[in-house]
């Protein structure tokens, strides 16, 4: 075969595309689409995504730090059994409730699952209002040094002493900037800073700029957010909570702490209250409410991290419903269509 007639046919091909107004990224292939559904918990957002998964050939990824413990069912409002057979989901019952599951571990996960759907040439449709897990697998996690738990202890001790305002003083001291992003509540994130500072000879701030993260890349993302009506949602999640201790929640809850002791997971929402019923600190009764006033809180702090997430097309309703779906489908079908230009 002449090679240098395919040379000759490809540099003619690419002169008249030029001469046409044609760009050379035009003709390259694009990414594929992911869409990620996110919004706050009670706004329908599994009923939205089957929906769509059933519409577009797609697989579901769960974003939820709960759905991936097994045995957690009542309390995690995760895609019942027979929802999950309408189509494949991911990054649901992956874990036991014993086992560390971190934002970095969802995210391996979750991107391995994304690439697998992509290569069945199915559209991926990440689902969950952990915006954490989200973060991770969009933008990456900063690794950082590894973990020193003699300076975490000896930091928990002195913030038991002075009280976290302490270690919020320390950490202004040794880097301002990190500083003014973090609560100074916040305990957790504290410790880490000033370990990161301290361990690394070098401001986490500075660190985060110069060793930056590993985003997620080769795909497309269509962000498509859920706002429903805030007394609705409330509503919503009212009867939501009613309806797991009527379901069984305290006797779940007996049978984890059966099986795996008081594990982090069932720290949980729902979880919490439930265990201060075996507990004898709440009646039922009082433990639905504080649950019911623990998801609306949640809720609302959701949706405050939600809003900072770039380019989400913001969808005013709950998914269930036919308004919604249809604003959804034109979004994804617009982004389909432009990923075959």
């Amino acid at each position: 075969m002449d090679l240098s007639r395919g040379v000759v046919a490809v540099v003619a091909r690419g002169i008249g595309d030029q001469e046409a107004g044609i760009s050379r990224d035009t003709l390259l292939p694009r990414d594929p689409l992911a869409v990620i559904l996110l919004g706050p918990t009670g706004s329908g957002k599994t009923a939205l995504s089957l929906a769509l998964a059933e519409r577009f050939d797609g697989e579901v990824v769960s974003c939820d730090s709960v759905a991936v413990y097994r045995g957690m069912e009542v309390g995690t409002a995760k895609p019942r059994r027979e929802e999950r057979a309408r189509v494949p989901h991911h990054l649901i019952d992956v874990a036991e409730p014993d086992e560390p599951f971190t934002a970095g571990a969802y995210s391996r996960q979750a991107r391995v699952a994304l690439n697998e759907i992509a290569a069945r040439r199915h559209l991926p449709i990440v689902t969950g209002g952990t915006g954490l897990y989200l973060r991770a697998l969009t933008e990456g996690l900063f690794t950082g040094p590894e973990r020193r738990e003699e300076l975490r202890e000896r930091l928990r001790r002195s913030a038991a002493r002075h009280g976290a305002a302490w270690l919020h003083g320390l950490v202004r001291r040794l880097d301002a900037a990190t500083a003014s992003r973090i609560h100074a509540n916040d305990t957790q994130k504290l410790i880490r800073a000033i370990e990161v500072c301290l361990t690394a000879r070098s401001p986490l701030s500075t660190l985060l700029t110069t060793e930056g993260r590993n985003r997620l890349t080769g795909f497309r993302l269509l962000r498509i957010g859920l706002s429903p009506p805030r007394a609705a949602l409330y509503e919503r999640l009212n009867r939501r909570c009613a309806e797991m201790f009527a379901a069984g929640l305290v006797e779940e809850t007996r049978g984890l702490l059966a099986r795996f002791g008081p594990a982090k997971a069932l720290d949980a929402l729902g979880y919490r209250q439930a265990r201060a019923v075996l507990d004898g600190a709440l009646s039922v009764d009082e433990a639905s409410e504080a649950a019911q006033q623990g998801h609306r809180n949640y809720a609302k702090r959701q949706m405050t991290w939600f809003r900072r997430e770039p380019e989400v097309h913001w969808i005013e309703g709950f998914g269930d419903e036919t308004q919604a779906l249809q604003e959804a489908e034109a979004l994804i079908a617009a982004a389909g269509e432009e990923t075959r230009r």
